[in-house]
């Protein structure tokens, strides 16, 4: 493995306010940043050379450079700018307002009310409704009882339609939000309550469900809901998979439908527990750019892994519990399965056969480095950062590639059996209920009772629901202790 003071992650887009009561504090600190903004970007972008104004010879005039910075009025418009095919082929690349948030969430904690919405419009006549796709526990939505799988359909005393969808799921963004639920039946809501929440700060473990399911077609199914590749539960994971050692399972499913990314090394362990066959060979490849070339990285599977706290800070090392029955996986997937745990199904289909159940992944084979205002360090170095704002940057940096190369899947990755949650909104089973629509789907197909598609309401289709996203939702990172 290799070594440098590096962060590197997957994320979303955030937005950057930044503001002085003076003009020359202003001027001052935006030409002072955006320097930052540019000198970075010229280094570590992965698309450097397909940007004109990230050419090498930009700042050659020294005059005519510091003119340019001058002409953005914030660095995040310089940032955007600097974007290589913004919004199609880098939809990737963010601004960071704050970077100890952004660290936080890592670790799974932020200001949330815990749980995770789905819009789907349910008749012609414009009616919508949200429908609760996951609750974190111990969170406000918990303690107020909601459940996966209630429906909700109006926000604020606003009953939702195709006119005031997204102003009314903007209040999602506020502190304190009062949610009315309701039944359905033959086509009917039926008023049930509201629920009156409010957001605090969450820690949401992220090994949600381990089960097994006994005499399915005769064998021991593994099943595993898991939401996030967070290095502070690796020993958590590695424990759920003691369980499903024990048990001798000898077919797995792994849920990965709420699961957006996360840590590289996680998902070289969470492989590693899938497969002890695949040995210590070649998990997966992370390229560079031609000036960090030197960065180029290699991750293996593993017999053991180590075991962080929510602060980063190391705290010890343990075998990997792997198992070694497993000669094929089941992966369910949806819009938000992305770019760790894509890396899983591409890293381990040269070893196992794995089969996707649920809907077309994201589609995220990029990552990014997190860059703060250190020149001295290439701009890697947190410790060194400029102590006047917490401002970084989130820019594509590499290429993820599994044992074979491979690394075609920028439109997702398709379903073997296409199952479409959201069409069964009125019908939203817990995780791990045996009749769940997606997880019947993978245990008929291993009771030899496949088919290609599983639908209900054809019309249905999914709508956003953006406040709730995460800031930092589809995520790939590697500390420093990963690279050289």
């Amino acid at each position: 493995m290799k070594k440098s003071n590096i962060l590197i992650t997957l994320f979303l887009f955030i937005g950057l306010t930044f503001g002085c009561n003076k003009r020359n504090e202003i001027t001052f600190s935006n030409n002072s940043i955006n320097n930052f903004v540019w000198k970075a970007m010229n280094s570590w972008y992965n698309w450097q050379p397909n940007v004109p104004a990230l050419a090498d010879t930009k700042d050659d005039n020294t005059n005519d450079y510091t003119a340019y910075l001058d002409g953005f009025s914030t660095p995040e418009d310089l940032f955007n700018s600097l974007l290589f095919d913004a919004g199609n082929t880098d939809r990737f690349s963010w601004f960071i307002e704050d970077y100890v948030a952004q660290q936080k969430q890592f670790q799974g904690i932020s200001l949330s009310f815990g749980f995770r919405l789905q819009g789907v419009p349910i008749n012609t006549s414009g009616d919508i409704i949200l429908y609760v796709r996951f609750v974190s526990n111990n969170s406000p939505a918990f303690d107020a009882g909601i459940k996966r799988g209630d429906i909700i359909n109006a926000i604020d005393g606003v009953v939702l339609n195709e006119t005031n969808y997204n102003n009314t799921v903007s209040k999602l963004s506020n502190d304190t939000v009062t949610l009315s639920f309701v039944t359905e039946n033959k086509g009917t809501l039926t008023a049930i309550g509201d629920k009156t929440i409010t957001a605090v700060e969450v820690s949401d473990n992220p090994v949600y469900l381990t089960k097994v399911f006994d005499n399915i077609n005769g064998g021991k199914v593994g099943y595993l809901v898991y939401n996030g590749f967070r290095s502070s539960y690796n020993d958590e994971l590695n424990a759920a998979f003691a369980d499903l050692k024990a048990a001798g399972v000898n077919e797995l499913i792994l849920d990965l439908r709420l699961n957006g990314g996360g840590s590289v090394a996680t998902s070289s362990y969470l492989a590693s527990m899938i497969d002890a066959n695949a040995g210590t060979d070649k998990f997966a490849d992370l390229k560079f750019n031609n000036k960090h070339s030197n960065e180029n990285s290699t991750y293996n599977f593993q017999n053991t892994q180590k075991d962080y706290d929510a602060t980063g800070a190391k705290t010890g090392e343990e075998a990997i519990n792997r198992l070694s029955n497993i000669n094929r996986l089941y992966v369910l997937t949806s819009h938000s399965t992305a770019s760790a745990s894509e890396m899983i199904i591409n890293g381990l289909k040269p070893y196992i056969p794995v089969k996707l159940i649920g809907t077309t992944t994201y589609g995220k084979n990029v990552g990014s480095i997190t860059l703060y205002d250190s020149p001295g360090s290439d701009y890697t170095s947190q410790s060194s950062a400029n102590a006047n704002h917490k401002n970084a940057m989130q820019p594509i940096v590499f290429q993820i590639f599994n044992k074979l190369g491979k690394s075609d899947y920028t439109q997702g990755f398709t379903p073997d059996i296409e199952v479409k949650e959201y069409e069964f909104w009125n019908a939203i089973l817990p995780f791990g209920d045996e009749n769940e629509v997606v997880l019947k789907a993978a245990l008929d197909d291993i009771r030899g009772l496949s088919t290609k598609t599983i639908s209900k309401y054809k019309s249905a289709t999914p709508l956003k629901v953006l406040p709730l996203e995460s800031k930092f939702d589809k995520e790939m990172y590697i500390t420093n202790e990963f690279l050289n």
